[in-house]
C-alpha cells in the first residue's frame, strides 16, 4: 500500500507502537531484561517472572530496586512464582497462551527441563514469538559455559580492538550485554512483523557471542582487507580521526574521513595551506600512511587556542568535530535536553528514554519500578480462580507483595533460576 499513513495511524504511533503486545520475560541481569525493556518503552505490556525469594539478582537487596534494576525493568509487572513447583509452571504456561512474546536468558536446557522450552510454549500458543538469549548459542563447544559481559567482550574480540594489549582492562560500559539486548529486541520485532504477515509463531535465537559480532564488523572487514589484526590504534588513521588538546586542557575530536574536502578546509583554517600540497598528505592514502606525522603537525597548532575559540572556528568551517564529554557533561548538555533523552526515575535514577520518535513523538518511558511479586495476584487471577490463587500464595508457590509490607521483610536470596548466562 502506498501513500502517506492516515491520521489515525499517526495517532496510534504517537502513543505507543507496541500497544496491545504482551511480553512474558523469564530473565535476569541485563540481556533479556534490556530487550524486554526496549519493547516496554515502545508500549508493550511486559510481565516479568521472578523467583519469590530475591527476584532478579540485579535488585541487589537495595529496597529490591537498585538503580540498575530500575534502568532495565521500570514499567514492567512483576509476578513472583516458584517454577520448581508444578503449579508455578502451569501458571506460566497459561500466561503463555495470552502472550505475544516469550523472552528468556536462562542457561540452555533449564527451561526445557521445566516444560517451558520453545516447543512446549509454542504448543500452548502457536502464534508465540519465543526468543532465547544465550551466551554462546545452541550448538558448539561453549554451549554450557556461563557468559557475562566481560566474557562476551573477550571472546567476541572487542577487548582486542578497545584495549592496550599490554594493559587490557574492562571497557567503561557493558557493551556485550547491551548489544545482546538490542539484537534480541530486533529479533522479536522481526518475529512480530512476520507473524503479522501470516507466518505464525516462531523461535528467535541469538547469543552474546553472535551479537558482539555486530560491533566488530568494521574491524573484521579491516582484517580481511589488510590481513593484519586490528588494534585500538587501527581505526584512527583510516577514519582520519584526531583527538587534540587545546590551550585550556580540553580535548576535541576531529573526524576528517576519506574526503579531501574536510582536510583542505582544515589546512586553510589553521593557516597552513601548504599542507595540501605536501606529498605526505596529498591523498587520503598518503594521510593514512603518514597519520602520526600529520597528528604531530596538528597537535601544537591546537594547543595555541582554547576549546571555545576552536569550536567557533571549526563550526564556521563545517569540519566534523566534537568536544570529548564526560557522561556528566552529556547529561547536562542542551542537546540531551532538547531531545528529551532522559527521564528522572525514583531514587535519582536517570532512565534513558526510547531512542526513537514516531510521527514526531517519543514514546513515554514508565518510571514505576515493580516490587517483587507486586502484580502476582493481578496477573494470576486472569488464568486461575481467586480461591486457587490464594492457595498458591499460601503454599508459597506464588508471592504477592503487600502494600503495607516493608521490603526488608522479603527474603533477599539470589535468584538461582534466572541468573542469566547471557548477561
Amino acid at each position: 500500500m502506498s501513500g502517506h499513513p492516515s491520521e489515525a495511524t499517526n495517532r496510534a504511533l504517537d502513543s505507543s507502537p507496541l500497544s496491545g503486545v504482551r511480553v512474558l520475560e523469564v530473565g535476569g541481569y541485563i540481556a533479556a531484561p534490556y530487550a524486554s525493556s526496549i519493547l516496554c518503552s515502545l508500549g508493550a505490556e511486559v510481565i516479568k517472572v521472578e523467583h519469590p525469594e530475591g527476584g532478579d539478582a540485579f535488585r541487589r537487596g537495595v529496597d529490591h530496586a537498585s538503580s540498575y534494576f530500575a534502568q532495565y525493568n521500570a514499567g514492567k509487572k512483576s509476578v513472583a512464582v516458584d517454577l520448581k513447583q508444578a503449579d508455578g509452571v502451569e501458571l506460566v504456561k497459561l500466561l503463555v497462551r495470552t502472550s505475544d512474546v516469550f523472552i528468556e536468558n536462562v542457561r540452555p536446557g533449564k527451561l526445557e527441563a521445566l516444560g517451558l522450552g520453545s516447543a512446549a510454549c509454542l504448543a500452548e500458543n502457536p502464534r508465540l514469538v519465543y526468543t532465547s538469549v544465550t551466551g554462546f548459542g545452541e550448538v558448539g563447544p561453549l554451549v554450557q559455559r556461563p557468559a557475562y559481559d566481560s566474557i562476551g567482550q573477550s571472546l567476541g574480540g572487542l577487548y582486542s580492538i578497545l584495549n592496550d594489549p599490554d594493559d587490557a582492562r574492562l571497557s567503561g560500559t557493558c557493551l556485550a550485554d547491551l548489544i545482546t539486548g538490542i539484537v534480541a529486541a530486533a529479533g522479536v520485532l522481526a518475529g512480530l512483523v512476520a507473524r503479522g504477515h501470516g507466518a505464525g509463531g516462531t523461535v528467535v535465537q541469538t547469543s552474546m557471542f553472535e551479537a558482539v559480532s555486530t560491533l566488530t564488523i568494521d574491524a573484521l572487514t579491516q582484517l580481511g582487507e589488510t590481513g593484519v589484526p586490528p588494534t585500538r590504534e587501527s581505526r584512527h588513521p583510516q577514519a582520519q580521526n584526531f583527538c587534540l588538546t587545546t590551550s585550556d586542557g580540553e580535548r576535541l575530536t576531529l573526524h576528517l574521513s576519506s574526503s579531501d574536502k574536510f582536510w583542505h578546509q582544515l589546512a586553510d583554517l589553521v593557516d597552513k595551506p601548504e599542507l595540501k600540497a605536501d606529498p605526505r598528505f596529498l591523498t587520503y592514502s598518503d594521510r593514512v600512511e603518514n597519520y602520526l606525522e600529520l597528528r604531530a603537525v596538528l597537535e601544537p597548532v591546537f594547543s595555541q587556542r582554547d576549546s571555545v575559540k576552536w569550536g567557533h572556528l571549526l563550526t564556521g568551517a563545517d569540519i566534523p568535530f566534537a568536544a570529548v564529554l564526560s557522561l556528566a557533561d552529556v547529561v547536562g548538555h542542551p542537546q540531551t535536553g532538547a531531545l528529551d533523552l532522559l527521564t528522572n526515575g525514583s531514587d535519582r535514577t536517570r532512565l534513558v528514554n526510547a531512542p526513537w520518535r514516531f510521527a514526531g513523538s517519543r514514546p513515554k518511558r514508565e518510571t514505576d519500578v515493580p516490587r517483587i511479586g507486586e502484580h502476582s495476584r493481578q496477573i494470576a487471577v486472569t488464568v486461575f480462580s481467586e480461591p486457587r490463587v490464594q492457595q498458591l500464595i499460601e503454599a508459597g508457590t506464588l508471592f504477592q507483595a503487600l502494600e503495607s509490607q516493608p521490603t526488608d521483610d522479603i527474603a533477599q536470596h539470589a535468584n538461582t533460576l534466572t541468573s542469566s548466562e547471557a548477561s
